[in-house]
């Protein structure tokens, strides 16, 4: 895919308080009280702001934090970490790279069997694309990650 993703300034202007808080000013959203956080539909989650493509259903798990946690991105290349030292401990911030959104933290505690990682994300960084709105969507190359599954 070709496709290049920043920051578009109408997607920013658009967002509400709550996305334009966490996406721009770093702030996490609350625990259990967010759109994605018990979502088990099948689809990819995107940045609100480019529209980049994150994270897949297909590496969703329940972490019981409260927020949306995967194992891994879709690409690595479209997630960026950070040293974050606020709050008075040392974490892992996660952003997207193409729109330079805050997306969450990424944690050592997640499935061993796949990695032993959790991206634990906002809600409010993401917009939910599923998987039968793929190619509507201008998403149709990650339907992929779904053939098996449907099989």
């Amino acid at each position: 895919m070709t496709t290049t993703y920043r920051k578009d300034p109408d997607a920013v202007a658009n967002l509400t308080p709550e996305q334009y808080a966490v996406t721009q000013q770093d702030a996490t959203e609350p625990a259990f009280r967010n759109e994605f956080w018990n979502n088990h539909d099948d689809g990819i989650y995107v940045d609100v702001v480019s529209g980049e493509p994150l994270f897949s259903s297909t590496d969703k798990f329940d972490s019981g934090s409260g927020w949306p946690s995967f194992t891994r991105p879709i690409d690595p290349a479209n997630v960026v970490r950070n040293e974050d030292r606020s709050y008075g401990m040392v974490r892992t911030e996660v952003r997207s790279s193409g729109g330079d959104s805050h997306l969450g933290h990424l944690f050592p505690d997640g499935p061993r069997d796949q990695g032993g990682l959790r991206y634990c994300i906002n809600s409010a960084a993401l917009r939910f694309i599923p998987v039968d709105q793929l190619e509507t969507e201008g998403y149709g190359d990650f339907r992929s990650l779904f053939t098996t599954k449907e099989a």
